[in-house]
């Protein structure tokens, strides 16, 4: 084996075992400088120990302390559970927590506080009551902390003198804080109840107020995640008949105008824009050529000679004026003197 060779695989053997202890290094500085990081940069959150459901005071045996990131701790959690059971009093949840969920100050009350209605309202809301029975009330199956629609039932006497019933959204998207006297939102099991007690502002509180005694109302449940709102219209008794083939028609035929409208009136707004663009493109036009001539300097004026005057000349002729055709003799007869006018001879 040459020499050369033998140095070569020497020195690669050498530079392998030095790669291996330098990258061993700097993998124990990282565990090192993250493990610190970890120390520094962690915190505690106090979570539920158990399932906790409306009303249940807090307790040490139903808390404890679990490991956080600290950039990620919830607004209102609580560090220890010394920190969350402070006070004098005790603190009861308002809303069911699963295990394992942090304990946030907006689900549990003060020291000293009982879990009512009252500590679960948002700031400026009202709680109020209306009456529903088996129907009414969705068969049951509203529970607190769903979304409803108030509808609005009522019969009223027309200038005909005839009875006419229709049916209004009064109000949409409306919490439930109660049915009956339960407020508990873990409540899952179907109960025919008498009273709903709806979350609402001042003014819509005085609307379910007015239209208790003013008609019959009825609630539509929402979907869980359809808190918007949406445009509705009064529905009436002729609204409930069928359609005839001749109304379709009209509804169709009114559809196809409309449309037609539409169309016409695209095409008039694209002909206008047109011409808008256009005439702008001929401003822009002639503003460049301006632009451009402005840049050039004034031509030279061309003087137009003046023309020559014009020469009059005057011609006098003499003309022979002719002889009168008839002439005048006198004859004296006498002493009386007599005119004759004979032809002139030529």
């Amino acid at each position: 084996m040459r020499a050369n060779t033998l140095i070569m695989i020497v020195l690669a053997g050498v530079f392998g075992v030095l790669a291996v202890v330098l990258v061993n290094i700097w993998l124990a500085g990282q565990r090192s400088a993250m493990a610190q990081t970890g120390l520094v940069q962690g915190s505690t959150v106090v979570v539920a120990a158990m399932p906790l459901k409306f009303g249940d005071t807090l307790s040490a045996d139903k808390l404890r302390e679990v490991a956080w990131p600290a950039g990620a701790v919830p607004t209102g959690a609580f560090k220890t559970t010394k920190e969350a059971l402070a006070g004098e009093g005790t603190r009861q949840a308002l809303q069911a927590i699963s295990t394992n969920e942090p304990v946030l100050a907006s689900k549990i009350t003060g020291p000293g506080q009982r879990a009512t209605l009252s500590a679960v309202l948002s700031e400026g809301m009202k709680a109020v009551s209306i009456r529903v029975n088996d129907v009414l009330g969705v068969a049951g199956f509203v529970f607190p902390g769903d979304r409803v629609d108030v509808l609005l039932t009522r019969t009223v006497r027309g200038d005909d003198g005839a009875d006419k019933s229709f049916v209004d959204v009064l109000l949409q998207s409306m919490k439930v804080l109660a049915i009956d006297q339960v407020a508990d939102v873990s409540k899952d099991s179907p109960t025919v109840v008498k009273s709903v007690t709806l979350e609402a502002s001042t003014k819509d509180a005085q609307k379910l107020t007015l239209a208790a005694g003013a008609g019959q109302l009825s609630l539509a449940l929402r979907q869980a995640a359809a808190s918007k709102g949406e445009t509705t219209e009064r529905v009436t008794l002729s609204d409930l008949t069928g359609e005839t083939p001749d109304d379709v028609a009209k509804r169709q035929a009114d559809l196809d105008r409309k449309a037609a409208e539409d169309a016409l009136a695209a095409a008039e707004r694209k002909r206008a824009d047109d011409k808008i663009t256009g005439l702008t493109q001929a401003v822009e036009r002639v503003g460049s050529r301006l632009d451009e001539l402005g840049k050039v300097g004034p031509a030279p004026a061309v003087v137009a000679p003046a023309p020559a005057p014009e020469v009059v000349k005057e011609v006098i002729k003499y003309v022979q004026p002719e002889p009168p055709a008839r002439a005048t003799v006198g004859v004296f007869r006498g002493v009386k003197l007599e005119t004759y006018d004979v032809p002139r001879q030529p």
